[in-house]
């Protein structure tokens, strides 16, 4: 499963603090996911407190 960082990201970096393989990385304006190396275990999405990780339609 792929997930991606909405606009509503506000970089409090909490997501990359969780995951697993470093696959959080800053963009300049925001958060990205890296799809190569994400392994799709959702810790990221689990862990914004936002909400803004969610599932990938790609």
């Amino acid at each position: 499963m792929a997930f991606k960082i909405t606009d509503d990201c506000v970089k409090c970096l909490s997501c990359q603090d969780v995951c697993p393989v470093g696959a959080i990385v800053d963009d300049g304006d925001k958060l990205a996911i890296d799809a190569d190396a994400c392994l799709g275990c959702g810790a990221c999405a689990d862990a914004c407190p936002i909400g803004a990780i969610v599932e990938s339609e790609d």
